[in-house]
C-alpha cells in the first residue's frame, strides 16, 4: 500500500533521500504497525533547519533545543472518517550530526528517523522503559526488512 506523503523541504539541504525512499520507509513501517495494512494513510514529512526544530521543540515539548524528529499525530474528531496520521518534522542538521557521531550510514539514519516518527504517529512512545523496549524492537524488525542493521 502506497501512503500519501506531502514532502516539504523547508530549508537548504543536500544529500536528501528521494521521494521514493521516503515512500518505501513509510510504507514498510505502517504495514507493520497498523491494524488495517491495506488502508491508505496521509502524512506530512517536513525537513527543517535547527532554528525551526528548536522553536517547535520549545513550543510543544518545553525543550529549548533542536531535535532529530518531532511527531505531531493528527487527532481525528469523533464522527469524522479521515486517514490523516499527522506530521513528521525532521531536522536535517541534527540528523546528519547524529549519523556522523554514531558512525551510521546517512540514509540508514534517515530511514530510522522516518520509521521512528511513523511509530509515534500511530501511538507508540518510549516514555517508560518497557515502552522503549517495545518500540525499539519494532524499529529493529522494520529496519531489518529494509536491510538496515540494528541502530541501537
Amino acid at each position: 500500500m502506497a501512503h500519501v506523503i506531502d514532502l516539504q523541504i523547508a530549508c537548504k539541504a543536500t544529500e536528501l533521500p528521494t521521494k521514493a525512499q521516503f515512500q518505501l520507509w513509510v510504507d514498510t513501517a505502517l504495514a507493520e504497525v497498523t491494524s488495517k495494512p491495506e488502508q491508505e494513510f496521509e502524512l506530512t514529512i517536513r525537513l527543517v533547519n535547527s532554528d525551526e526544530s528548536q522553536q517547535l521543540n520549545s513550543q510543544y515539548r518545553g525543550q529549548d533545543k533542536a531535535t532529530n524528529v518531532l511527531s505531531f499525530p493528527f487527532e481525528v474528531p469523533d464522527g469524522i472518517e479521515l486517514n490523516l496520521l499527522g506530521d513528521l518534522i525532521i531536522c536535517i542538521e541534527v540528523m546528519k550530526l547524529e549519523a556522523q557521531a554514531q558512525n551510521k550510514a546517512l540514509f540508514d539514519h534517515w530511514a530510522h528517523l522516518v520509521i521512528h516518527g511513523c511509530l509515534h504517529l500511530v501511538g507508540f512512545d518510549h516514555i517508560s522503559d518497557s515502552d522503549a523496549v517495545e518500540m525499539e524492537t519494532i524499529e529493529i524488525a522494520i529496519l531489518a526488512k529494509l536491510g538496515i542493521s540494528n541502530p541501537y
